[in-house]
């Protein structure tokens, strides 16, 4: 009986496969977005009741179900492009790698505006998530040493950093600064968690 060896050593994918494993992720997330607001608004809003409720433990639902419901179309379509690029962005480095991302940033940002919340509120909506992206995306690239990240950190900062810093910010507006603040935390802890130092030169 003769044995061959078999090479267990998987294929690294081409920049352009990474490139278009990352849009199309993203752009079947924010169809996805689309679609449950679509449905949401077909049944007279009856998903919005699964949106996150402060401190109810009867609803606990909220936590997972909050970043992927949205009060109306108008919503949606605010998070949608911001979502597309910084969500494009964190998946180019890897597929497995940007969902582990997403979930610490939900889960955290899920639990923290649980805790902290207004009482008698109902949270909806994936800015959170936009939020902990645009952190994520900022600081990767210096934790990591790269000097091209940097750059796309450097330039997203600069184009995105004014918009997104009045978001932060404590208003009566309806907005929940206290869930974009803690996502953008989560994202920052998660580039310095995930972080990958660059390759020394041999």
């Amino acid at each position: 009986m003769s044995t061959n060896t078999v090479s267990t050593t998987v294929p690294e994918w081409s920049q352009r496969e990474r490139a278009l494993a990352a849009a199309k992720l993203m752009l079947g997330w924010v169809a996805l977005l689309w679609a449950i607001e679509a449905v949401d608004y077909a049944t007279g809003h009856a998903l919005d009741q699964y949106g996150l409720r402060p401190r109810d433990t009867d609803h606990l639902i909220g936590i997972a179900a909050c970043p992927f419901l949205h009060f109306g179309f108008g919503h949606v379509a605010s998070n949608s492009i911001p979502l597309l690029v910084f969500g494009f962005i964190a998946a180019l480095s890897g597929i497995r790698r940007f969902l582990a991302v997403s979930v610490l940033i939900m889960l955290a940002d899920g639990v923290g505006s649980w805790l902290v919340a207004p009482p008698n509120t109902l949270g909806a909506g994936a800015s959170g998530l936009v939020y902990g992206l645009f952190g994520y995306v900022v600081v990767r690239g210096f934790v990591e040493r790269k000097p091209l990240n940097a750059v796309v950190g450097v330039v997203i900062a600069a184009w995105w950093g004014g918009s997104m810093f009045f978001g932060i910010l404590p208003t009566d507006s309806g907005i929940a600064w206290y869930a974009h603040l803690i996502g953008l935390a989560a994202g920052v802890a998660a580039a310095l968690w995930y972080r990958r130092p660059a390759p020394r030169p041999s």
